[in-house]
């Protein structure tokens, strides 16, 4: 999918380029599948922010997309590909045989009228879902479980794929984008194919308003603050201190693993991923 551009009328779309929607194929979304999205404007349950700089932005209305693919073995047929608010990935409205409705993530080559379905036999075409035992080795997948039954967790942003790499006992090792490798338990599902909107990253906002229309507010850094508000504030002039870059909190930046060291999951990891 192109990149659109703009005539430089003003000078932010002199820069500003957007994703060509010409794929999408519905402007409203399915009113079954969606819900109210309240914002928290980066504030947890308690009311005290958690995430800096957050608030504000246009409204959304959150799509109730289906991530298990728990129907299983039920044929279904692509009505529409929508844009999700919520998501850099496209979505895709599927109605299976019996009548039901249900969002997925729109995989590169998934078109209007296409069959897709979950089984543990079946075609391997884009859009279908199987168990990883079930899938070959070196194709292409996204939407991985990480516990079976749970609903994909990995590879679901715009552009992203992994490959399964090798099935060992009950685990397969599958590459993923970062250059990890991962193992993952062969009764997990994933999704076959690239997840789409492939040209998301190439995008330009042009402005600072296209950011706060997105829920972000402005950051401000740590070197033009005070003293007592940030480690790295203060001094006359620019001055950055002489020290390391840290948090408000005073926690390193740059260059400190932040991954714990005892985690559960790194016994899963074969191969970190590239430095």
């Amino acid at each position: 999918m192109p990149i659109k551009t703009f005539r430089p009328i003003t000078k932010s779309l002199r820069v500003r380029s957007v994703v060509d929607y010409s794929e999408l194929t519905r402007k409203t979304p399915e009113k079954s599948l969606c819900k109210g999205k309240r914002s928290t404007g980066g504030r947890n349950n308690m009311g005290r922010i958690t995430t800096r700089f957050r608030g504000s932005g246009n409204k959304r209305t959150y799509r109730m997309v289906d991530f298990r693919r728990s129907k299983d073995n039920v044929v279904a047929t692509v009505q529409q590909i929508e844009y999700d608010p919520n998501r850099s990935a496209f979505i895709a409205l599927i109605a299976y045989t019996d009548g039901e409705k249900s969002y997925i993530l729109a995989p590169v080559g998934l078109k209007v009228g296409q069959k897709v379905i979950s089984s543990d036999k079946g075609e391997i075409q884009v859009g279908n879902a199987f168990k990883l035992r079930n899938i070959p080795l070196g194709v292409q997948i996204h939407n991985i479980e990480l516990v079976p039954g749970k609903g994909g967790r990995m590879v679901r942003a715009a552009g992203q794929v992994a490959t399964l790499r090798a099935k060992d006992g009950d685990y397969a090792q599958i590459k993923l984008s970062s250059g990890e490798v991962r193992m993952v338990n062969l009764d997990c599902k994933a999704t076959i194919g690239q997840v789409g909107n492939l040209e998301y990253m190439n995008a330009s906002m042009g402005k600072a308003g296209k950011k706060r229309h997105l829920g972000f507010r402005p950051h401000v850094r740590g070197v033009v603050q005070n003293p007592v508000d940030h480690p790295m504030g203060g001094g006359e002039g620019r001055s950055s201190g002489g020290g390391h870059p840290v948090s408000p909190w005073g926690q390193l930046a740059k260059g400190k693993r932040t991954r714990h060291p005892k985690k559960p999951s790194t016994r899963f990891i074969v191969e970190r991923r590239k430095k």
